[in-house]
């Protein structure tokens, strides 16, 4: 399969790398994290979900819609309800779907974390949402405030979550692999010296004195 139109080629690139090059409006904030661990590194292109509070049909219809390798991205918002549980996840995982990013909660988690599904979310609660209102698919959608459009590359880790735009996919992809490349071949050694002038720069052009 082609690297375009796939997240496959970030699978290499830790989020870390990532969020140093795109900056902070394309990391999600810190509540969306994974919801078992070790998580494996998922990459893949968004597929976007809106779901009103309360209700989770629109996540339900989108396994079902979702091309395989797809990260399903979802907005809610909802604390109180959980958006998916064991065999929702179960079918996504059977279906080809690379993971949930939800912000919102789910439930089952020891059987999700048992099949090995990665899910990134605001965390867990018993209870299941109901299945009656539309919301969205296919529509841009903010997640742990970020914005995430259909086909931007989401990346996922220990560390958290990034969206790579896909119009800058290409260009964010090669300065990665760039910016690893060159902190593979740089010692600690080589790096402690940069580093500590520049802090030592840093104050002294400020007047720090001590």
């Amino acid at each position: 399969m082609s690297e375009h139109g796939t997240g496959d080629a970030f699978d290499e690139i830790p989020t870390t790398t990532l969020a140093d090059l795109l900056g902070r409006e394309q990391v999600m904030d810190i509540g969306i994290r994974p919801l078992w661990q070790p998580v494996p590194r998922v990459a893949g292109p968004a597929f976007t979900v809106r779901c009103p509070r309360g209700d989770n049909l629109m996540l339900h219809a989108a396994i079902y819609r979702a091309a395989p390798g797809s990260v399903i991205v979802v907005e809610s918002g909802d604390v109180d309800y959980a958006l998916a549980g064991g065999n929702v996840c179960a079918v996504a995982q059977r279906r080809g779907v690379a993971a949930f990013v939800a912000d919102g909660l789910i439930r089952d988690l020891g059987e999700v974390r048992q099949a090995g599904f990665p899910v990134f979310a605001r965390g867990v609660i018993p209870i299941p949402g109901a299945k009656n209102a539309i919301g969205s698919l296919g529509e841009p959608v903010r997640c742990g405030g970020a914005l995430v459009r259909p086909g931007d590359v989401v990346v996922g880790d220990e560390e958290g979550v990034v969206v790579v735009p896909a119009a800058r996919r290409d260009e964010v992809l090669a300065a990665a692999r760039a910016k690893l490349a060159k902190e593979a071949n740089q010692s600690l050694d080589a790096w402690e010296e940069q580093h500590r002038d520049r802090i030592e720069k840093a104050l002294s052009d400020k007047g720090f004195t001590g």
